[in-house]
Formats: structure tokens, C-alpha cells, sequence
């Protein structure tokens, strides 16, 4: 808490945002995707108000109204403006409180929720297509198609987060059992089970795939990309993508196989509670947005099945 009791009006914008981004990462344990974003929102309206000749300790609530409506203005998303507002109360809260100012500037800010967009999904015709087509890829035996079908069979099987599965090691493997431990948002464990498909896909990885990519500095990166380094999520996304094309099916982001996994469980009668627990969401009520998908899409099948709909 030194570095806290340090903050103070006196500092400059760059001093004050890296005091910022330590208490994120230190006091909050924010991801760092998490982090990386508020810190570009916080000096997204630091240098609106530089342009206006204010600091960042002399920012007022006028002023912070003022840069929402310009997003509003250049037609940002509802989220984008959500996410910002989130971040910019977040920081002038933890510098009132940190006593580098007398009075919170953003506690009185108001930003519109950002709209329920219904997480989208593919339906089961369509992620068997596309994992069908990868495993054949992968019957030749080329390491990188061995990589790319286990990745696909993994974000489906287990729900996990792209970030999460790219920071996953050798080790955080339990192939007996079929669990996979992974490090969620706040640095919190969660295990997550996977099934049989998935570990096939992974075994072939394991003794045909990685050992031909592996070198000196791989470590124990579960996942190796073409050089023998840790993955990161950006080539997994691409993977996804290509993946997708390929198949000839919606085009969709790892993140939308996560949803995929959500809404197929809870299809198939699992309990919210346990898909919680399986996506490592803090509340239940993120979990109770994939009820309002299966909802919706009973409602269209009524309205088109039922003679007296």
C-alpha cells in the first residue's frame, strides 16, 4: 500500500496511470486483456481533456459528459461506451479514495447499459461439421492440423476462455480423469472436464504433434505454435477462423465456441449452477444469459410448430 499512499494530484498523467495499473494488477488481479483495456480507456479521456487544457486531477463530471458525448457522436457501441465509463469510474474512485483528490469526479457519471446481446452459438450440425473436418485434417499426422484439431476440440469440450487455454501447461493436464486446469479471470483455479473426442485429440497432440514442434525454450506451453513457443491467443483465433472457412460454417471467434459449450450443456439438462462452476463465471447471472438463448429459440420453434401458436 506504499505506492497507494504515494498517489497524489502533483503527479503526472503517465506517473499516475502506471500507479493505476499496478493497483489493477496488484490489488484487483485483473487479466491482463482486462487491464490493457482500462488503461487505453483511461488515456482515451485523459487526452481529451489535455486537448481542453485540463489535467488529469482537474477533470470535472462537465467534462467527463462531455467526452461521452463524443462517443456517443462517432456512434461507438453501447458496450464500448459501457466498458470506458466502467474504467474512468473505476479510476477516479480508487484516486479518491487513495486520497489524491477531495471529490470524485465520475461518481456521479451515467452511462447506458450496454444492450443483451445474446451470445451466439453454433448449433450441433454446425460444430460437428467443423470438428469433423479438423480431425481429418489431422489424420496425416501434420503436427500443426494435430495442434489445430486439439484446440478446437478443447475450447468446445471445456468451455475455457482462449486466454485460458493458451496459459495452460502439460502439466495441467489430467488425461485419466479427463480435467483440464486452467487460470480464470482474478487468478483463480477452476478445473474443467472434457470428453473423449477431446481427449483422443488431445493424445494425438501429445505424442505426434508436440514433441515435432517442441525446442529448447518451449517449456511446458501446452499449446506450441509453428516456431515451438507458447501460443498466444491471437494465432488461436486465426486458427478458429480458418477453421471455420474451411467448414463452410458461420464464421465465428473462439469465444463463440464458449457460448457454444454453455448453450449445448444447459440443451442437454445440465444445471446452471454447474455451468457456472464450468466457465468460472463470478455470478450466476452471467450463467442466465444462455437460459434467454435456449428461451428464444423454444419461442421460434413454437411459433412456427404449434397449430394454435
Amino acid at each position: 500500500m506504499q505506492l497507494a499512499a504515494a498517489v497524489s494530484a502533483a503527479m503526472t498523467e503517465d506517473e499516475v496511470v502506471a500507479a493505476f495499473e499496478v493497483h489493477l494488477t496488484a490489488d484487483r488481479g485483473l487479466s491482463s486483456h482486462t487491464v490493457r483495456a482500462y488503461l487505453g480507456d483511461l488515456r482515451h479521456v485523459l487526452g481529451f481533456a489535455r486537448r481542453r487544457g485540463a489535467s488529469w486531477a482537474q477533470v470535472d463530471l462537465g467534462l467527463l459528459r462531455a467526452w461521452l458525448g463524443t462517443m456517443v457522436g462517432a456512434r461507438l457501441s453501447r458496450a464500448t461506451i459501457a466498458r470506458r465509463g466502467a474504467a474512468i469510474r473505476c479510476f477516479y474512485a480508487w484516486a479518491t479514495v487513495e486520497g489524491a483528490l477531495s471529490k470524485d469526479p465520475a461518481a456521479r457519471l451515467v452511462t447506458a447499459q450496454p444492450g443483451e446481446n445474446l451470445p451466439s452459438a453454433l448449433n450441433p450440425g454446425a460444430i460437428s461439421t467443423l470438428l469433423d473436418l479438423a480431425r481429418e485434417r489431422a489424420s496425416d499426422g501434420d503436427p500443426l492440423a494435430l495442434r489445430d484439431h486439439a484446440v478446437l476440440e478443447l475450447l468446445y469440450a471445456t468451455g475455457a476462455r482462449v486466454g485460458e487455454l493458451v496459459g495452460a501447461d502439460v502439466d495441467d493436464l489430467d488425461q485419466g480423469d479427463r480435467l483440464l486446469r486452467v487460470l480464470g479471470k482474478g487468478g483463480k483455479d477452476r478445473v474443467v472436464p472434457y470428453g473423449v473426442p477431446a481427449a483422443r485429440a488431445l493424445e494425438s497432440w501429445l505424442t505426434g504433434g508436440r514433441p515435432a514442434l517442441v525446442v529448447a525454450t518451449s517449456g511446458p506451453a501446452l499449446v506450441l505454435g509453428r516456431r515451438g513457443g507458447r501460443v498466444d491467443q491471437r494465432q488461436v483465433r486465426e486458427l478458429v477462423h480458418r477453421a471455420a472457412r474451411a467448414a463452410g460454417v458461420e464464421d465465428v471467434a473462439p469465444h463463440a465456441l464458449r457460448h457454444t459449450a454453455a448453450t449445448h450443456l444447459l440443451h442437454g439438462g445440465s444445471d446452471l449452477r454447474s455451468v457456472q462452476e464450468m466457465l468460472g463465471h463470478a455470478t450466476l447471472a452471467t450463467t442466465q444469459r444462455y437460459t434467454h438463448v435456449s428461451a428464444d429459440r423454444l419461442r421460434s420453434s413454437y411459433l412456427q410448430a404449434h397449430p394454435r401458436a
